[in-house]
């Protein structure tokens, strides 16, 4: 079984536990010093005060990890530049992306254009870190012979939805990230067996996804509730992550020739699908509208997760990556 452990305590001192050049991969989010209520404390601190709380966690987040180990930061727009001056300038960590994850849903204004997106950094230990781009492809639009079935590269825009408070995942915290989020860092930077460090654990998603993708993990949350709702979490049944790329619902046109889309068809779920079984009959119908297969309703073009409460996905972007 995954070995998963969650501690109650202060991010900084439980990393300073940890043997240096541990760890293959840390995810952290950090509060974004913005005066959200986190039960047992507000994050709200000076300016230099959360400098100065930013470069401690991110100096043990450096020391801890693998020569192959890479680094992921969600961080709001005050403080992101600020956060990669120091991984740059004073870790000298290697710049790999700046990821936007983009959402549909939030706070509205009426001066001004509505935040839609959060920002992620991605640094790496060293130019020889773990990358798995076969583990996290989406679907081609079209088939063509000269186009790599296997997938595309997902690019730095990230679009899932939130994990809305009628999902029957979501957890009593402010900031819970989606699944499928966390799935594609998790499946990009480790490999089964790595060890995973979330400084910020919150809701527990990182260890969630970790159990289920056959990776070790340790979490650290300061707030003893949390830690409590974590554990139930992860003891609780699993049926498939709470959130999909809209872009894995993807059936590409043109496969004409029954033998080469019976193959490819074969191939889908488990290149793209695993661990979101409960998205697969909506790829099926999919499947058979589109290119009218017997005993389905008349060709119409599906949406994967249409009518789904498990998710609430929003319109797909438009790639070019293809």
């Amino acid at each position: 079984m995954t070995e998963i452990r969650i501690i109650t305590g202060d991010a900084v001192e439980e990393m300073r536990k940890l043997n240096a050049s541990s760890v293959n991969l840390v995810i952290a989010d950090p509060p974004y010093n913005l005066g959200k209520d986190y039960g047992n404390n507000h994050d709200i601190k000076g300016f230099e005060e959360y400098l100065a709380f930013s470069r401690d966690w991110l100096r043990e987040a450096h020391r801890v990890l693998t020569l192959s180990g890479t680094l992921y930061v969600f961080m709001g727009f005050r403080f992101i530049s600020y956060l990669y001056d120091i991984l740059d300038g004073e870790l000298q960590l290697f710049f790999n992306s700046w990821i936007v994850w983009h959402y549909t849903q939030g706070m509205g204004k009426t001066k001004g254009f509505s935040p839609r997106h959060d920002d992620i950094l991605m640094f790496t230990k060293s130019q020889m870190a773990i990358f798995n781009l076969d583990a996290v492809r989406v679907p081609q639009k079209y088939y063509r012979d000269r186009n790599n079935m296997r997938g595309a590269n997902p690019g730095d825009v990230w679009e899932f939805s939130h994990v809305h408070y009628c999902n029957g995942n979501r957890q009593n915290h402010p900031t819970q990230k989606p699944e499928g989020l966390i799935e594609r860092m998790v499946l990009a930077s480790s490999d089964e067996g790595d060890l995973v460090v979330d400084p910020f654990a919150g809701s527990g998603t990182t260890l969630r996804v970790c159990q289920q993708l056959n990776r070790r993990a340790i979490g650290i949350d300061i707030n003893p509730d949390y830690v409590a709702m974590t554990k139930d979490r992860l003891g609780a049944a699993f049926s498939g992550f709470d959130s999909v790329d809209p872009r894995m619902e993807r059936v590409p046109r043109d496969l004409r020739r029954a033998d080469v889309r019976e193959e490819y068809l074969r191939n889908h779920q488990e290149w793209f699908l695993s661990h979101h079984e409960n998205a697969a009959k909506k790829f099926e119908d999919s499947v058979a509208s589109m290119y009218g297969l017997p005993n389905k309703k008349p060709p119409r073009q599906l949406t994967l997760l249409e009518e789904s409460e498990e998710y609430q996905p929003n319109k797909a972007l438009d790639s070019d990556e293809e």
